[in-house]
């Protein structure tokens, strides 16, 4: 059977395909425009994280000799894919489930069955620059013109995928705010730490310069103490931060990698200073007794002094950050409440219906008298 003989098979039953075809088109039509449920989306879009060097962050926290950098070496708000994670989780369709008492809404037995069907009616699209487009559907019930309010299921459109920004936010919000918190609990046990080793050496300073009277000591022995306590001071920072970002990057993370040299460079530079090295006008080790045991009570007294009121500054910045209630997510646009449904496209699918019945109907008429064919032709052979 070649293909002259298929079209005279459907030229033959034209009449037929044509009828069953359009009313089979019209009762999809019907079905779709009068029962089949309606859905509307409304799309919000998120802008990507802002992101930060580490390396430059590090070197402006070591330039400026504060702490300043301290939260933001060791995490960052996230970027656009963790976002993207963060939205598809459990924990933000939960914070939407519980704020709209979606529970009720979806008809289901649990917060987390609702959350979970709610999660299935989620789509997001990420662009390669980071932007996050993100709508829900809302779909109505069946017979929708008769059992359901168009607005109500618009404004639930638009409401929903706002949420999901809101529940991003303070998932987000409440991570940092973690952070900020374990940064702030840190610091305080090194200012607890620093205060007391800082009362100790005044302690041992007083009582010094009680049992040998007042001394002083040459300029030259002041400069190299001040020169000798800025670089110490900048040790015990760095070793601070140190001990910080160990316990929250991994080993071959370049910020840790670079404070790591610093703090060598600075020890290098500090056992030059107390072995005489000739690069400095008086070394430690060449001063008188009595004078050397003064001048390393004064050292230690301005290294503590110094690292005390730096993490004093530090503590109180964590502290304010720590309690900011500041929006982690920039929206680009927000969702408003859509003009028209998104599904069901009833004179796309009517088309597509009607011609996917027209070929259906074909290929049976085509088969059928196929098998007629062949029977007649197996007949004429017998």
């Amino acid at each position: 059977m070649n293909f002259h003989d298929l079209l005279n098979i459907i030229l033959r039953n034209i009449s037929f395909l044509l009828k069953t075809t359009v009313i089979s088109a019209i009762i999809l039509f019907v079905i779709l425009f009068l029962i089949y449920p309606l859905t509307y989306e409304a799309e919000v879009t998120v802008l990507p994280p802002e992101q930060r060097d580490e390396t430059s962050a590090l070197s402006s926290l070591m330039g400026n000799g504060t702490f300043s950098g301290l939260l933001n070496l060791g995490f960052q708000s996230g970027n656009s894919q963790l976002f993207v994670e963060i939205l598809k989780s459990r924990s933000a369709s939960l914070y939407v489930v519980k704020r709209y008492n979606l529970k009720e809404y979806y008809n289901k037995n649990t917060e987390v069955e609702a959350a979970n069907y709610l999660t299935s009616k989620l789509n997001i699209d990420l662009t390669k620059e980071g932007i996050i487009k993100l709508k829900v559907d809302v779909t109505s019930s069946f017979i929708p013109l008769i059992l359901d309010d168009k607005d109500s299921l618009k404004n639930m459109a638009a409401l929903l995928s706002n949420s999901f920004v809101a529940a991003l936010d303070s998932i987000n919000k409440e991570k940092l705010t973690s952070k900020g918190k374990r940064a702030r609990q840190y610091i305080e046990k090194q200012i607890v730490r620093t205060k007391a080793v800082l009362d100790s050496v005044e302690f041992l300073l007083m009582r010094f310069q009680d049992e040998n009277k007042t001394i002083s000591l040459p300029e030259q022995i002041s400069a190299a103490i001040d020169a000798a306590a800025k670089i110490k001071t900048e040790i015990i920072q760095t070793e601070i931060e140190l001990g910080f970002l160990e316990t929250n990057l991994r080993e071959d993370n370049q910020a840790l990698i670079a404070i790591r040299n610093k703090l060598s460079e600075l020890r290098e530079q500090y056992d030059k200073m107390q072995l005489g090295s000739k690069d400095y006008l008086l070394a430690f080790s060449d001063v008188p007794e009595l004078g050397k045991k003064l001048a390393d009570l004064l050292r230690e007294v301005k290294i503590q002094n110094e690292v005390y009121l730096l993490l004093q500054q530090q503590y109180y910045k964590e502290k304010i950050q720590e309690n900011r209630d500041i929006a982690t997510v920039e929206i680009l646009d927000e969702a408003i409440p859509p003009t028209r449904k998104s599904s069901p496209k009833v004179i796309y699918s009517t088309v597509l219906g009607g011609i996917f019945i027209f070929l259906i109907l074909s290929l049976f008429i085509v088969a059928k008298e196929k098998k007629i064919f062949l029977l007649q032709k197996e007949v004429k052979g017998g």
